[in-house]
This record gives C-alpha cells, structure tokens and sequence, in this order.
C-alpha cells in the first residue's frame, strides 16, 4: 500500500507531495536518470524544452513499465534542469503522464547533463 503524506497544502501549488509512506510493497524499482534520448542513443528536441520533457517521460514510461510498474507506483523523483526557471513548464507536461496523487519530488539547477543539449534528467524510485 502507498499514501502521500503531506502536513501541509503549498506543495500542491508545485505538483509534488512532501513524502510517500509505503507498507507491503512486492518490489522497488529504482530508476537512473532518464532524459530526451531516442532508441538509438541521439538527442530529441534540441532547444525545444517541451519535447524534451515529453520524450524523458516517455522514456521513464518505458522503464518503469519494463520493471512491471507504470507513473501510479512513482513514490519519489529527482529532477535536473539546466534552466531551473522551466519547473512551471515541466509540472506541465508532467500533468499529463502522472495523475492522481504526485510523487515526492526534488527540483536540481545544473549547468549541464551528460549529453550536450540535454535540458533535463530525471532520476526515480517506484513501488509495485
């Protein structure tokens, strides 16, 4: 079983919960960073933030489903971005992969990822 816990309300405002209790769970999956990488390895979107936001939550469907879970077992993310003022637009186009409640989260500013033009990374910890 999983429960956000959140004391407060603010987070909502941001799209994430303060934290996940999760009793019982059968396997834990713990995601490395996902980022705007097509299945051969090049770049997807160049200088466009919201295809590359789209494409890493793409990409972090693939894996998650992969490891036999989907967004509903996402307890908690890590979110780099080389532009830290693209959180609004990232919570987004998060809306639309994660519903219901949101995972705990944590937004990182970068100066860089580890591919040139990458604009955002995100690392995971899921539950099934």
């Amino acid at each position: 079983m999983t429960e956000p816990v959140n004391p407060w309300t603010w987070q909502e405002r941001f799209g994430y919960s303060q934290a996940w209790r999760v009793d019982g769970a059968e396997s834990l999956v713990v995601v490395a960073g996902q980022g705007p990488i097509a299945a051969d390895g090049s770049l997807v979107g160049a200088g466009d933030f919201e295809a590359q936001a789209r494409r890493t939550f793409e990409n972090l469907r693939t894996v998650l489903e992969a490891a036999g879970t989907s967004f509903a077992g996402l307890v908690s993310t890590t979110t780099y971005l080389t532009d830290v003022t693209r959180a609004r637009d990232l919570g987004r186009v998060r809306a639309e992969f994660v519903t219901g409640p949101p995972p705990a989260g944590t937004v990182v500013g970068v100066t860089g990822l580890a591919v040139p033009g990458m604009m955002l990374e995100i690392s995971a910890i899921a539950v099934r």
